[in-house]
């Protein structure tokens, strides 16, 4: 008992709670209270523009000395309010050991909050994500259908295995304030974004398993499942196509054209009789193009070159021979004699060889040592 009282008051003094709200009402005020009467000694609050009709709320939680309230003019989303938050307290508390961010609306329950700081301060290298129960037969199914597609969408397009994508209880280490500061994003996608650079970066996270409350009313006033699975899903691809797999599919179309030009120009000026001597020609053109577009645009990796030619060579070879014996099976199986159309049979084979490319020179080819994904 005397441990766990001890990591009670490490979480209440080593870590500050930011607390974001947008026009707060009396839950607002049962959050603070519970914050205060839990023993946390440092509680920074953004009021992100609010107007003057919900000002006392603010204006009561800084009666108490251990709350800031920090004031937005104008609205400029939580995700700006979470950044002016990590700044304060990069200037004003710089040896405290880390931050939870909470909501104001009462869904973060005080066990939950103090679950998260300690394990944060057992694991100060990793991020805390207060993660609800989807599975529980109290959830609202919209929110069960919009967490389960964006969890699926985390997984499929970035390997990150997150049960709650959308979660706000938070609990981050101080070292990571400054790179959290610099994640693009001023509202509701900042939140998205930072799992994402997390995963960019190598930052890893731990799960810990949350009370899922929900108010109903406020709840089906707000929540859209379609609508929020949207935007999160329109992040997701702004954030893919900003990183590798953009650039990859750049280096991939321009490989593409440089090999199916050569294949087709051979084909229509020697004929068709040595399709699979051209075959090999166009293929070792645009295999060395489309290595060194991949090294130095795509992924942009800084391991030994003769290491990395001779790894996507291992896989680039068999993947010709492969498609050499996909194209001509298809090529006599449906006679074809037309360049074109031999083209085209060569263009759909390798289409689908493309993707599987991918994951291979992402995962060994092209893999950073001190990263889990090259996005």
């Amino acid at each position: 008992m005397a441990e766990f009282n001890k990591k009670i008051n490490d979480c209440r003094s080593q870590l500050a709670i930011v607390l974001p709200s947008l026009d707060p009402d009396a839950k607002f005020k049962g959050v603070v209270d519970g914050l205060i009467n839990s023993g946390f000694e440092n509680i920074v609050i953004v009021d992100d523009g609010s107007d003057a009709d919900h000002q006392k709320w603010f204006s009561e939680a800084e009666k108490y000395p251990q709350c800031v309230v920090i004031h937005h003019k104008v609205n400029k989303g939580k995700g700006r309010a979470l950044k002016t938050a990590f700044s304060y307290i990069i200037e004003n508390f710089p040896d405290l050991s880390g931050v939870v961010t909470i909501d104001g609306d009462g869904q973060h329950l005080i066990g939950d909050i103090i679950a998260c700081g300690n394990k944060m301060l057992e694991n100060p290298d990793k991020v805390i994500l207060g993660c609800r129960d989807f599975d529980l037969p109290n959830v609202p199914p919209r929110s069960v259908a919009g967490n389960k597609f964006t969890s699926r969408m985390f997984k499929i397009l970035f390997g990150i295995e997150l049960s709650d994508t959308q979660t706000g209880l938070r609990a981050i280490p101080a070292d990571y304030f400054t790179r959290f500061c610099a994640i693009s994003g001023e509202r509701f996608e900042y939140e998205t974004n930072m799992l994402l650079q997390m995963k960019r970066d190598g930052i890893d996270f731990i799960e810990q398993p949350i009370e899922t409350v929900y108010d109903e009313e406020d709840y089906s006033s707000h929540y859209n499942a379609v609508k929020d699975s949207w935007k999160v899903g329109k992040v997701m691809l702004r954030f893919l196509c900003s990183g590798c797999g953009f650039r990859y599919a750049v280096s991939s179309v321009c490989s593409f054209i440089i090999d199916n030009g050569i294949y087709y120009f051979l084909l229509r000026f020697l004929g068709m009789a040595h399709k699979g001597l051209y075959q090999i020609i166009s293929r070792i053109v645009s295999s060395f193009f489309n290595f060194n577009m991949n090294k130095f645009f795509a992924f942009r990796t800084k391991d030994n070159y003769g290491k990395e030619c001779l790894r996507y060579y291992c896989l680039c070879i068999p993947q010709a021979i492969v498609s050499y014996i996909l194209v001509n099976s298809v090529d006599s199986l449906l006679n074809i004699s037309s360049p074109g159309l031999a083209t085209v049979v060569k263009i759909i084979i390798e289409t689908i060889i493309f993707f599987i490319s991918y994951y291979i020179q992402k995962k060994w080819v092209f893999k950073r040592k001190n990263d889990n994904t090259n996005t």
